[in-house]
């Protein structure tokens, strides 16, 4: 009997220290020389290059944020290890711990504060439209009777309709299951235009075969703080992640990886995204700050 007593408390012990850690994200680093970052396949700020190679301007910004971490650990090596997200699972993996920072294109708003942190907004994103250069679809007005391709598990869907709603037009909606996906459905005329993320259609319309067959038109129809996204109720990871994101601001290294990602010819085609950084997100990085985007909306 006391043997069984002695295993239980053992046991309630062990998944008290495993529950502890799940909140301790460092002490996990720590104990275990390893991390995992979530990485995207096709989105502006972090895609792949396939063979478990990921890279762009987040996914670089993360890498440094973690280098600056196992610094801050005292770790000789730190192993990094890239998990792929989609839109509709990234949170879950965040909070189940399967993801300790995910660095993709996940925009800060009210509703995933209630799930998740974000670190300080790292780039700020315009949702626009994305159609044929011969459509002669100038903007939202002329998407009535239209098919449009959004992301299923963005925020897009819930601008889309939002805006259908105000301007009393009709569309039919189709989902793709990534942002390439969701680029193939007008780039093979199942849909008539793709509203998402501006950086996500200029990157998609510079890799695609003929660039000059695609333009970005129209309103903003959204202004989305994009931000790295960790587990909540860990206060000192945060603080480790958001120091190293504004260390990485004041001494210009990440000005200069801005400068590499979006203006500079890129992997795999060598094209170029040409993407200037926008006021918003210049402000953002003079007033770092984990505002949701429902912030931004009151301005």
């Amino acid at each position: 009997m006391k043997k069984q007593v002695l295993a239980i408390a053992i046991a309630a012990l062990a998944m008290g220290s495993a529950f502890a850690q799940e909140k301790d994200t460092l002490a996990k680093i720590k104990s275990t020389g390893s991390v995992s970052l979530g990485v995207r396949d096709s989105s502006a700020l972090s895609y792949t290059l396939g063979n478990g190679k990921y890279v762009g301007f987040h996914t670089e910004m993360g890498e440094r944020v973690l280098a600056d971490i196992q610094k801050q650990l005292g770790l000789a090596k730190l192993d990094i290890k890239y998990t792929p997200v989609t839109s509709q699972n990234r949170i879950p993996l965040v909070q189940n711990g399967t993801v300790d920072l995910e660095c993709g294109s996940t925009t800060n708003n009210a509703a995933r504060q209630k799930d998740v942190s974000f670190a300080v907004t790292t780039y700020v994103e315009e949702v626009r439209i994305a159609v044929k250069a011969n459509s002669g679809i100038t903007g939202i007005k002329d998407l009535s009777g239209k098919t449009i391709a959004t992301t299923t598990g963005t925020t897009s869907v819930q601008t889309l309709r939002k805006n259908e709603r105000a301007m009393g037009i009709d569309f039919k909606e189709v989902f793709g299951k990534d942002h390439s996906d969701s680029f193939l459905l007008l780039e093979s005329g199942r849909a008539d235009a793709f509203v998402m993320d501006g950086s996500i259609l200029a990157a998609n319309i510079s890799k695609s075969k003929s660039p000059a067959d695609f333009k970005i038109v129209g309103e903003v129809l959204s202004v989305e703080p994009i931000a790295c996204m960790l587990r909540k109720d860990d206060p000192a990871f945060k603080k480790a992640v958001d120091d190293s994101i504004i260390r990485q601001i004041k001494d210009g290294s990440l000005a200069k990886l801005y400068d590499k990602w979006f203006m500079q010819p890129i992997p795999p085609a060598n094209t170029k995204i040409g993407l200037p950084m926008s006021d918003a997100t210049k402000d953002a990085w003079a007033n770092p700050n984990d505002k949701p985007m429902e912030e931004y909306a009151k301005k």
